[in-house]
């Protein structure tokens, strides 16, 4: 691959791009915090670290395979091999102004580069007056076209920041087109210039909206297709396949053989006598590189102690991925916590990804694969949801769940400890998959919350996203999860959820409850639900289930205990085609003969008249509530058509899926509007051309009822996210001001931990951002308090600060409307002879602000979810019952009218039982603003406003509190890295 050059004469080039001459500078320390483990474009790893006086070697050996055209491009004549004098000027780095990386595999480098600081002269140059350094390239012909240079790009821009470098320039020969690629495609501001046959290119390292949406996509497309490379292998390997049937290993390699993969499959185990060259008829193997052919996948089930030595093996012999079945790790204690890194450290310096370890296996069914490399019996059946767990237990529950019922998976994961392989690379891997539709999660623990949240916001607009959160509490992260525990409450986790559009729900049952609703069947336009079927209790049941979690039911169509399936056949078809109803629940129990005994009729004849009405009508989601009707269930468990490139499939959402489906290719900015449901009037070309679908049925109400509400949520949130809200930008902010005064005040010094700004400073902040708190002034005495209302005007409130009392109106530190001085003086008496004196009370005077609904307004940082902004009613009651809700900063105009409505007390700020709505506007107003305060500047780690009254025309914000701190470190910013260990 062509290289860029370093800016030199060409009269007179040196190999390492610095001129002769140039003065010697002192090296730094080792900066460790520089190396990071990244995903290349075909899926497989490099480490990215800097280069030391001790890789002399591996760089003389790195240059020898390097072809002359790389060299040539690299420094624009012929250089056949490097100097004792060149290795010694590329491998002493300083770490400020000279620094160079390397990407390796297997401890060997395949890609370097360096940049050196140089003045506007183009000299070499130091200090913080020269801000802008050439920077150089050069990646071994065989890792050509894998990304490696686009990553390194990221590293070395990232480090050059942190050393006060702001911008490139590099020099590019023009047949060098593969390295003028690299860099055009960042993202950066650049200029172009053509000097003496040479491409000059400079460009500024500051983040663009541009380049972190390139880098992003980048690390998108490369974790999907590191899974894919794990999911879809050519050849399996099982590494501690037992000479005797029965363990670990030889009951994968028995699934493997049953399920009919399509590849190559060979048993290893180092213990096999040399007579032994087969077991389960496959040829059997005494390591790894024996099989002496490519191993795509190695399944690791042998003891801990021995697994290392079992990841060289596979290493050295080029597999691309592993799936640690092994325990003993993390799981175990701080010793297997340490085993766990080396193993993670080992298999990614191979460029390997694991699976685990303490892992169950991975499934996928899609017919070209048939694999089964795990500890399940038997292959699922092939289906469009994609399951994700990390525990076994729960994914053997979910598989069996899932079969019961006649739904069938695309692809299983269980990742056990998933010391590699997260969530988050599973919802990469989904929203590429075009054989999945749905995807179900059950997750311990979310090592990257503002990772996840992004991933799942942008496959949710395309694809369901179902998740069970195990281990809720703080502190309860399961043992072998070494991840940060998030400090915000479960609550907000929820919260978060729903604004990304994930499905949260409670239960292993009511995550298959969910996942066959909104594989099965089409998602609602609406929340107006029709109820039919033969027993009127049991509708009753379903309607008041459908009042509990928010859906418009109709009155229930009671058909009688009589009715037969051409009757419920009818009725279905007729609630199917009414134009007011979105939904239908179809409930069932057995007949009543005519001498009174109770039949369970023909369950089959039953589900064919249901299905039959579903076909050949509008489609809309149908689901049946069945009691004691095992027949039924059965009946419909079984596939009743074929979906969209899959035999035995009901039905896709993917690009030629169910009319509603957003395409495909609109996510890849905001999800573009979906032509029919879920959103717009019936098409009824398009319901036509919908295929059949599997119904789900349930054994209580209220199961099928709740899984039809969470699509009916889902739906609503997939049409309003085909509209995304904005940020709304207002010319009274002063960002430039609010920079300098946080500068300022943590230039102060104080506690490295944050510092708590006094009343004066903060309400200068927040107007800085066009919010206004009302002054409070001091009142020491009496008659401080008269002066006070004197200058502020009366009426006036009296009113405690210390901070047992602050915002405790209940606790009588509150006196309201005093009108003149004699009231005044009076309250000021009761104030301190009922709470204490002045001096414990730090009480304070305050113009009175119009009547309306106190609420407050929070922002606080968590280190690992990021910002938050918090809403909800003033008062203990609120928060006792942990009625507050929650979004993501920055908030858009949408989210900040979705905050305030989210609160089980909202109907408050909207004139509940007469009372005067209050301005909703001038709220959301203020939420946004105290977003873009928080987004703006990462040193404010928290804002409260409270009270916050909000009156029937405008707002006054009464009190304010402001927090700044150092901003930490965010992990979604920087270049692209795997987790480090």
């Amino acid at each position: 691959m062509g290289m860029a050059a370093d800016d030199a004469d060409q009269a007179e080039r040196d190999p390492d791009g610095v001129r002769p001459g140039a003065p010697g500078r002192p090296e730094h320390v080792y900066p460790d915090h520089w190396e990071a483990d990244v995903v290349l474009r075909d899926g497989g790893t490099a480490r990215i670290r800097p280069i030391t006086t001790e890789d002399a070697e591996r760089l003389v050996s790195f240059y020898e395979q390097v072809s002359d055209e790389s060299k040539y491009y690299r420094f624009f004549a012929p250089y056949p091999r490097l100097s004792a004098k060149d290795v010694h000027r590329f491998t002493h780095h300083d770490y400020v102004d000279r620094v160079g990386l390397a990407a390796t595999v297997g401890g060997e480098f395949i890609a370097t580069v360096r940049y050196d600081r140089i003045n506007a002269d183009g000299m070499p140059a130091s200090g913080p007056g020269a801000d802008q350094a050439e920077v150089a390239f050069l990646v071994q012909d065989a890792h050509q076209g894998r990304g490696v240079a686009s990553a390194l790009l990221e590293h070395i821009g990232a480090v050059a920041r942190e050393r006060g470098i702001r911008r490139f320039v590099a020099e590019v020969l023009p047949a060098n087109s593969k390295m003028i690629k690299v860099f055009t495609d960042a993202g950066y501001q650049q200029k172009r210039s053509f000097e003496d046959g040479v491409v000059r290119l400079e460009f500024d390292l500051e983040p663009t909206d541009r380049s972190v949406a390139v880098q992003r996509a980048r690390e998108h497309r490369a974790e999907a297709r590191s899974l894919q490379r794990l999911l879809t292998p050519g050849s399996v390997a099982v590494v501690g396949a037992g000479r005797q049937p029965g363990g670990v290993g030889r009951t994968v390699l028995r699934n493997l053989v049953a399920a009919g993969f399509t590849g190559r499959t060979y048993a290893v185990n180092a213990a096999l006598p040399p007579e032994t060259t087969a077991l389960d008829g496959v040829p059997a193997h005494r390591s790894v590189a024996e099989i002496g052919e490519p191993v795509d996948l190695a399944v690791v089930a042998v003891p801990a102690a021995r697994v290392l030595d079992v990841v060289t093996d596979c290493g050295e012999s080029g597999v691309r991925g592993l799936v640690v079945l092994s325990a003993g790790y993390a799981e175990g204690g701080a010793e297997g916590r340490q085993r766990q890194r080396e193993l993670v450290r080992l298999a990614r310096s191979y460029g390997m990804r694991i699976i685990g370890p303490n892992a169950f296996g991975i499934i996928n069914t899609s017919g070209p694969v048939d694999l089964n490399a795990s500890l399940a019996p038997r292959l699922p059946t092939r289906g469009r949801i994609g399951l994700f767990t990390q525990s076994g237990a729960i994914g053997i529950a979910l598989l069996s769940g899932l079969n019961r019922r006649g739904a069938g998976v695309s692809a299983f994961i269980s990742a056990g400890n998933r010391a590699d392989v997260s969530g988050n690379d599973f919802l990469q891997y989904c929203y590429e998959d075009t054989d999945t539709d749905t995807v179900l999660l059950y997750l311990e623990s979310i090592g990257n919350p503002r990772k996840f949240t992004r991933l799942a916001r942008r496959t949710a607009a395309v694809k369901p996203i179902v998740v069970v959160k195990g281990a809720r509490h703080s502190g309860s992260t399961p043992p072998g999860h070494a991840v940060p525990t998030a400090r915000i409450p479960d609550a907000t986790v929820s919260a978060l959820f729903r604004q990304a559009g994930v499905i949260r729900v409670d239960t292993v049952t009511e995550l298959v409850d969910a996942g066959l609703m909104l594989t099965e069947q089409p998602l609602p336009r609406g929340p107006r639900t029709a109820i039919l079927g033969n027993s009127e209790s049991l509708g009753l049941i379903t309607y008041d289930a459908c009042l509990a979690e928010g859906l418009r039911p109709q009155p229930p169509l009671d058909l009688t205990t009589a009715a037969r399936p051409a009757d419920f056949r009818e009725a279905l078809s007729a609630a199917l085609a009414d134009p007011g109803c979105d939904a239908v629940v179809v409930t069932a129990i057995p007949w009543v003969g005519d001498d009174g005994a109770t039949e369970s009729g023909d369950g089959e004849v039953l589900a064919a008249a249901l299905r039959e009405a579903a076909a050949t009508s509008p489609a809309k989601p149908v689901a049946v509530v069945h009691v004691e009707m095992g027949e039924l269930a059965e009946a419909l468990a079984v596939a009743a058509g074929t979906g969209p490139g899959k035999e035995g499939a009901a039905g896709g959402r993917g690009p030629a899926g169910e009319p509603g489906a957003v395409p495909r290719e609109a996510a890849a900015g905001p999800p573009a509007p979906a032509p029919g449901p879920p959103g717009g009037p019936p098409d009824a070309a398009a319901d036509a051309a919908a295929p059949v679908r599997r119904i789900p049925a349930y054994p209580a109400a209220e199961r099928a009822v709740r899984a039809l509400a969470e699509a009916v949520r889902y739906a609503r949130w997939r049409r309003e996210a085909a509209e995304p809200g904005k940020v709304p930008e207002y010319d009274d902010i002063d960002e430039s001001g609010a920079a300098a005064q946080i500068d300022a005040l943590l230039g102060t010094g104080g506690d490295p931990r944050g510092l708590p700004l006094d009343a004066d400073s903060a309400r200068e902040l927040l107007g800085r951002y066009g919010i206004a708190v009302r002054a409070a002034l001091p009142a020491p005495g009496p008659d401080a308090a008269v002066a006070a209302a004197a200058r502020l005007g009366y009426p006036v409130a009296l009113k405690t600060t210390a901070p047992h009392l602050r915002h405790r109106p209940d606790l009588g530190g509150v006196r309201l409307d005093l009108a003149d001085e004699e009231d005044l003086r009076r309250a000021y008496a009761e104030l301190t002879e009922a709470l204490g004196k002045p001096e414990e009370l730090s009480p304070v005077v305050q113009a009175m602000a119009p009547r309306g609904v106190d609420t407050v307004v929070r922002a606080s940082i968590d280190a690992a979810a990021g910002a938050v902004l918090s809403f909800g009613l003033a008062g203990a009651a609120s928060e006792l019952l942990g009625d507050i809700g929650h979004r993501l900063v920055p908030a858009t105009d949408r989210d900040a009218a979705e905050l305030i409505r989210s609160i089980r007390t909202a109907p408050l700020l909207f004139g509940w039982r007469g009372s005067a709505p209050v301005d909703t506007r001038a709220l959301e107003e203020l939420l946004l603003r105290v977003s873009r305060l928080v987004d703006d500047h990462p040193e404010v780690v928290g804002v409260a406003l409270e009270p916050v009254v909000v009156a029937p025309d405008g707002l006054s914000v009464l009190g304010a509190t402001v927090r700044l701190a150092p901003p930490a470190v965010r992990n979604d910013l920087g270049p692209r890295s795997l987790p480090s260990y």
